[in-house]
């Protein structure tokens, strides 16, 4: 497996720029990072990721990020190709106030269904042994069970991701192409049904760091007159698809009978999402 670059607690700032302005920021970027290994083979840079967003019946994790909540979180399998020797990754992705933290664990695709019906990773599972991934793999689990959640939408992009050449503090990514389609099965492929563009031809450009704020991004902000914006793939996708439209292809009754049942978990849920947080993270 190649090396892991994730980043697993991070600030990012988001903005939504024409092709135009996105092939000049790239000619600004080349200055202080380098191509990531993904993209560096292919002709237009950027490489196909594909995620597989879960959420519960009542939708939960979308209408948290719709409501703007500060402490959030989603559930994907993101996948990279067909191949069926490439594995797949459980990640959440959580939200507290304005940091991100990531959480993932990596399994052969054989393993996808039994992790899905809720069962726990077994070691044959595993692409790799490491604690972190373990460790996200059982958050997943717990975070899964709680919510009960089912496979509800794919979401494709082609993404070009700018990488420091010295350590993982700094990345910029730009994805093009971002389609969601409503997807209530497992169904681990990069065809699509009947895919919307989210954003239209319009680039999602993410600036990401760890620490302090690069004074180089504020100078590219300044140059290119960027303005920070939300694009949440997934849920904007939802939105524009419909929620109904979600609830129809995944069988379930799209009367609004849960909304007070959504309510009157709420706080039982936050609590299990961020319990034990810091020695998950740490």
């Amino acid at each position: 497996m190649v090396e892991d670059r994730l980043q697993l607690q991070r600030f990012e700032l988001k903005y939504i720029v024409t092709e135009e302005v996105a092939l000049a920021v790239r000619e600004f970027v080349r200055l202080y990072l380098e191509i990531d290994e993904y993209g560096a083979t292919q002709p237009n840079l950027s490489y196909p990721v594909h995620s597989l967003y879960l959420d519960s019946d009542e939708l939960e994790t979308y209408w948290d990020t719709i409501n703007g909540n500060k402490n959030r979180f989603k559930l994907r399998l993101r996948f990279y190709d067909n191949q069926s020797s490439a594995p797949v990754y459980f990640e959440i992705k959580r939200r507290m106030n304005d940091a991100i933290l990531k959480q993932r664990g990596a399994v052969r695709r054989e393993a996808v269904d039994w992790l899905l019906a809720g069962h726990l990773a077994e070691p044959g599972h595993l692409v790799s042994n490491e604690s972190k991934h373990v460790i996200g793999l059982q958050r997943f689990n717990h975070l899964l069970n709680h919510i009960h959640a089912k496979p509800r939408a794919r979401v494709s992009y082609l993404r070009e991701a700018w990488i420091s050449a010295h350590n993982n503090s700094v990345r910029v990514t730009m994805d093009r192409a971002v389609k969601c389609d409503p997807e209530p099965t497992a169904r681990l492929t990069a065809e699509m049904r009947h895919p919307i563009l989210v954003f239209g031809h319009n680039v999602v450009l993410e600036l990401k760091f760890t620490g302090r704020f690069p004074d180089w991004f504020r100078e590219l902000v300044r140059v290119y007159g960027l303005v920070q914006c939300a694009a949440a793939k997934y849920a904007d996708g939802v939105a524009l698809l419909g929620e109904d439209r979600l609830s129809a292809y995944a069988g379930i009754p799209t009367d609004q009978s849960w909304v007070a049942n959504r309510e009157s978990r709420k706080s039982t849920l936050q609590k299990a999402i961020f319990s034990g947080l810091a020695t998950t993270t740490a």
